[in-house]
């Protein structure tokens, strides 16, 4: 065996042990998802969203309760003057207490508007996590596809290497032409640059891959699509979305939120009434002491309600309830487009998916008799009954069918898990995670009745 082919088949050996999806303790798709889910620094910013959005119920519910302030000043005055010096010391201190009784039901709507953002971060953090479990998916997928394509390619390569190689022994010997050496050679520069794009591609798509999952993609064991969990048929697939696409909840609950806003902004408008108590204490010291007899000190306390009638805010409060309506009808608009999106992805993804598997079916047939069809010319060139452009444009054939069932093993896969996140039922518990579930009603539930406490329910 020539020194030249031999390295180029140790090559081709040590590649193909290296990036084969079969090898032993592979990583599994859902491996990788799990990871994902966990990892993902997108998805991870999105959770402290939701955390961020609860903390507005907290605050809304503070219109409901008292504020308490304390006050204090102390002053101190030094006089001189007609052979007589004085100093005066006066001090206050004390503590108000406010209670809002009526703001025109501005607080109670506030409260709701604030519960329904919180329903619609919610669903769009969910709607997040599908899209990066299914982000993990594709990434998955595209390293095995393009992983493969390069073992391909570099097979490619090292037949295209021993039919140059065939070629220039022919003709040596007088039974082949500088044609044949000249097509040999440019075949096999044309598979070293493909290979080297292979290899490229493969690298970013394991970039990617880290990305996504955070994590290096070491060996990636082959996956199958996930028909058992898909609907029965397109029609069931726009229903199911229509009902459960967390896009679609979202948007329907920024629908709820901004209808509270519009009556919050009409509370406005409404007479306010108030209640405030409190007591101070006033000191008062001069040296020498004063001849009306101020000195010492008194307390005092008040207590009172006060009623507020809005009358003219110079447009500014219509004007806001104005600004809420349009924002309350574009919020219903975004449930139209949520929906049409939403079916849109499903359709896409169930035509890819039948087209997928209908072209794996194809492809392997086509890969049979393209192999057959090289045996034969092979052969027939040896005899003298083709040329070897024939061999090449023959392996071609092969080789462009074996890279096209690459292609349509990965997209069957892919648009599997798509109809999944289209019809919002890509979740770790379908698909069996092994993974502790993110819980956002946890953090919710403890802080959205806090009146006090600096720190994050984690303790920071």
């Amino acid at each position: 065996m020539p020194p030249l082919h031999k390295t180029f088949l140790t090559a081709m050996l040590i590649s193909a042990t290296a990036l084969s999806p079969l090898a032993a303790s592979a990583e599994t798709i859902t491996g990788a998802l799990a990871k994902a889910y966990q990892y993902n620094s997108q998805l991870n910013s999105a959770r402290a969203g939701v955390r961020v959005t609860d903390e507005g119920v907290a605050i809304a519910k503070s219109g409901w309760r008292p504020t308490v302030t304390g006050s204090g000043s102390i002053d101190y005055t030094n006089t001189h003057g007609q052979g007589i010096s004085r100093r005066i010391t006066t001090g206050s201190f004390g503590v108000q207490i406010n209670q809002t009784l009526f703001d025109g039901f501005q607080t109670k709507n506030n409260v709701a508007a604030a519960e329904s953002q919180v329903r619609a971060s919610v669903e769009s953090l969910r709607n997040t996590e599908e899209n990066i479990l299914f982000n993990a998916a594709s990434a998955y997928m595209d390293v095995i596809r393009d992983r493969q394509i390069a073992v391909l390619t570099e097979q490619n390569l090292q037949f295209l290497t021993e039919q140059a190689r065939a070629a220039r022994s022919r003709f040596e010997v007088g039974e082949g032409t500088r044609t044949d050496v000249a097509q040999a050679d440019a075949s096999r520069a044309t598979a070293v640059a493909q290979l080297s794009a292979a290899r490229a591609t493969a690298l970013a798509s394991a970039a990617t891959y880290h990305q996504i999952v955070g994590d290096e993609p070491g060996k990636l064991k082959a996956a199958a699509p996930v028909g058992k969990l898909l609907p029965g048929s397109i029609d069931s697939a726009f229903t199911i979305a229509a009902a459960e696409h967390p896009a679609i909840l979202a948007t329907e609950h920024l629908v709820d939120a901004a209808a509270f806003s519009v009556k919050s902004a009409e509370g406005a408008l409404l007479p306010q009434v108030s209640a405030s108590a409190g007591i101070s204490d006033n000191y008062s010291h001069s040296v020498p002491e004063s001849i009306t007899g101020t000195n010492g000190s008194s307390t005092s306390a008040n207590i009172g309600a006060t009623l507020t009638i809005p009358i003219y805010s110079g447009g500014r409060t219509s004007a806001i309830v104005r600004q809420n309506k349009e924002s309350l009808s574009q919020a219903r608009i975004e449930v139209d487009v949520s929906r049409d999106q939403v079916r849109q992805a499903v359709a896409s993804a169930w035509t890819q998916y039948t087209a997928a598997r209908e072209s794996v079916d194809a492809n392997r047939q086509v890969i049979a008799a393209a192999q057959l069809a090289l045996n034969g010319v092979i052969e027939e060139r040896n005899v003298g009954q083709r040329t070897t452009l024939d061999v090449l444009n023959a392996q071609n054939a092969v080789i462009t069918a074996k890279i096209n069932q690459a292609n349509s093993e990965h997209d069957v896969v892919v648009a599997s898990y798509a109809i999944l996140s289209a019809i919002g039922r890509l979740s770790v518990e379908r698909l069996g995670l092994a993974v502790t579930k993110y819980k956002p009603e946890e953090h919710y539930n403890a802080v959205k009745d806090k009146w006090i406490g600096l720190r994050t329910p984690d303790g920071r």
